[in-house]
C-alpha cells in the first residue's frame, strides 16, 4: 500500500487572500517556518501561491546603486522566461499584494494521491510546494518536499512486514514463500530460491517500489532461466 499525500502533508498551515500586504505574506511564512503560503478565495478555494522565493525578488531587483541596471543570470532570466509562473521575475518584484506575487493557477494534488505521485509533479513543474485541495477544491494542506521525506522515516519492520505480506505474500506466485526478507535502515535484503529466475526479478521490481525502500539487494537464486523468451515477445 502506497503512502498517500495525507498521511504527510501539514495540515495546519497558513493562508493569505489576493489583497494581503506583501509585508504581511512576509509575517505568515517567517511564523509558520514554512517555504510557501496558499492565496485563498472566500469559499478556501486555492488561487494561488506565493513562495519566499517570490518575495525576495523585492531585494533581488532593488537597485543598491543609482544605476546599477542589475540583469540576473542567463539561467535565471530562461526561468523566469519559460517557467510556470508566467510574469518575469521584475514585474513580480514591483508586486505589494500576494494576488500580483502569486504563481497561479496554483498546481495542486489530491489527499488521496500517492507520495510518488507527487514528487513527479513537483519535478514537472518545477515548485517545491503543493496545496492539497479536496473534491470541491478547497485547501485541506500542504505538502512540502521535506514533508515527503518522512516515507524514508518509516520503520524497517513496516518496510518489510509490507514486502513479506502485502507485495510478496498476495502476489500471484505460489513459492512467493521460500523468499526471505530483511530490511536494514531502508536497504532491502531478498533471498531464497524460487523456481523460475522472471519470478525473482519480479520480487526485486516490487519490493524496490515499496514506499521507504532505499535500496533493494538481490540475492535470490532461481532453478529455471525463462527470461530468455521475453526477447521474442
Amino acid at each position: 500500500m502506497r503512502v498517500k499525500v495525507a498521511e504527510v502533508m501539514a495540515r495546519d498551515v497558513p493562508v493569505v487572500e489576493g489583497d494581503t500586504p506583501f509585508k504581511t505574506v512576509a509575517q505568515a511564512l517567517i511564523a509558520a517556518d514554512v517555504g510557501a503560503v496558499p492565496v485563498v478565495d472566500a469559499q478556501g478555494r486555492v488561487m494561488g501561491v506565493v513562495t519566499d522565493a517570490d518575495l525576495l525578488l523585492k531585494e533581488e531587483f532593488k537597485d543598491q546603486y543609482a544605476h546599477e541596471g542589475y540583469r540576473p543570470p542567463l539561467r535565471a532570466r530562461l526561468r523566469h522566461l519559460f517557467g510556470r509562473e508566467g510574469r518575469g521575475g521584475r514585474a513580480k518584484s514591483r508586486g505589494d499584494t500576494a494576488a500580483e506575487l502569486m504563481t497561479t493557477p496554483a498546481v495542486t494534488i489530491g489527499p488521496g494521491t500517492a507520495v510518488v505521485f507527487a514528487i513527479r509533479l513537483m519535478d514537472e513543474h518545477g515548485v517545491a510546494h503543493l496545496p492539497v485541495v479536496g473534491t470541491d477544491g478547497a485547501l485541506e494542506g500542504m505538502v512540502g518536499r521535506h514533508d515527503l521525506l518522512r516515507v524514508f522515516t518509516r520503520p524497517d519492520a513496516d518496510i518489510a512486514h509490507e514486502i513479506t505480506t502485502d507485495i510478496l505474500g498476495r502476489s500471484l506466485f505460489r513459492d512467493m514463500s521460500m523468499v526471505d526478507v530483511t530490511v536494514d535502515q531502508g536497504v532491502v535484503t531478498l533471498a531464497g530460491r524460487l523456481r523460475r529466475r522472471s519470478d525473482a526479478l519480479t520480487a526485486a521490481r516490487l519490493a524496490r517500489g515499496v514506499n521507504g525502500v532505499v535500496d533493494v539487494v538481490d540475492r535470490l537464486e532461481w532453478e529455471e532461466d525463462d527470461t530468455h523468451t521475453w526477447r521474442h515477445r
